[in-house]
């Protein structure tokens, strides 16, 4: 399990991590009613004056500002701009000063107390907290298990915000996963069609095409993910976003995942059956490689950003 670094930002301000509580009473804690994101701060141990790098802070920022538009959090745009955010996080990474990559999940709470099951004005507090960058799954080849457990559904809870109550969802699959011997969970929806897994992207490659499920899927329009198919196309690898049925990963020439806390990391087996000869396959660790190297330094693209308190 990995803790929190010392120091939190919470309620305006940084304190320690044991000081930063939300009542019994808010809306956070009774259902669940935050958003979040996390993003990679990559940190030069080897310079001699290491300055910390966010990956897509811009975009990790509008992605909170879109699930709290999705569900109605209405204060967080009122409150927040992205200077505020960029300042917020870079007062914290000085005030940790890690000195190996680091994770940040930044979170709006709905703070408001019993306020019923409403959002609109409701208060609100964000935090931020660093842990060391250690991946949530296997490096060197994921063995996945569908799960019985269904992905929900755009018109119950979108999958396109990230709802902290949401990922109920995704401990019930998981944990079915981890209990029957697999490393995570492969969410179909209603239909039986590829979702993602419990908490990343999933991409298969056939023939030589790069093929995901599109964000229309019930997924996460997950940043790596976009970030993997910007990679893809530069490189000149054919990219598909479409429907995908289970089975055609029982098929695939090569399968593997994206997200922040799981990098890009290939699966060798899906459902006891080996993908291709269970060895992560030429494109997935191309781009693997192309991915470690965007998410430290990136002269093209925009997006890396300098945290500079």
């Amino acid at each position: 399990m990995a803790n929190p670094h010392p120091y939190v930002y919470f309620g305006d301000q940084i304190v320690a991590a044991e000081a930063a509580t939300l009542g019994v009473a808010s809306s956070a804690v009774l259902y669940g009613l935050s958003v979040y994101t996390v993003f990679p701060v990559h940190v030069d141990a080897g310079a001699a004056s290491p300055a910390p790098t966010a990956f897509r802070l811009d975009d990790h920022y509008r992605r909170l500002e879109e699930s709290c538009k999705i569900i109605g959090i209405d204060q967080f745009t009122q409150e927040w701009d992205f200077g505020r955010f960029r300042t917020a996080v870079s007062t914290l990474i000085a005030q940790n000063a890690p000195r190996t990559d680091v994770f940040v999940r930044a979170t709006v709470h709905v703070v408001e107390s019993i306020p019923g099951t409403r959002v609109r004005g409701c208060a609100i507090a964000v935090s931020m907290f660093v842990y060391d960058a250690v991946p949530i799954v296997p490096q060197d080849g994921m063995r996945l298990k569908s799960s019985p457990w269904r992905r929900i559904p755009d018109n119950a809870i979108p999958s396109r915000a990230k709802v902290n109550g949401a990922y109920v969802n995704s401990v019930l699959a998981k944990q079915d996963a981890i209990d029957s011997g697999y490393d995570d969970c492969v969410f179909l929806d209603g239909n039986g069609h590829v979702c993602e897994l419990s908490a990343a992207n999933i991409f298969l490659v056939r023939n030589g095409t790069l093929i995901t499920p599109d964000v229309s899927c019930d997924i996460l329009d997950g940043i790596n993910r976009r970030t993997v198919l910007t990679l893809a196309t530069e490189d000149g690898i054919p990219v598909v976003e479409r429907t995908v049925d289970l089975t055609e990963l029982y098929i695939a020439d090569e399968v593997f995942v994206t997200g922040t806390s799981s990098g890009a990391a290939p699966v060798v087996e899906v459902d006891g059956r080996l993908v291709a000869d269970g060895i992560p396959g030429p494109i997935s660790q191309s781009l693997r490689k192309r991915h470690h190297a965007a998410l430290r330094t990136d002269d093209v693209h925009g997006w890396v950003t300098e945290l500079t308190a």
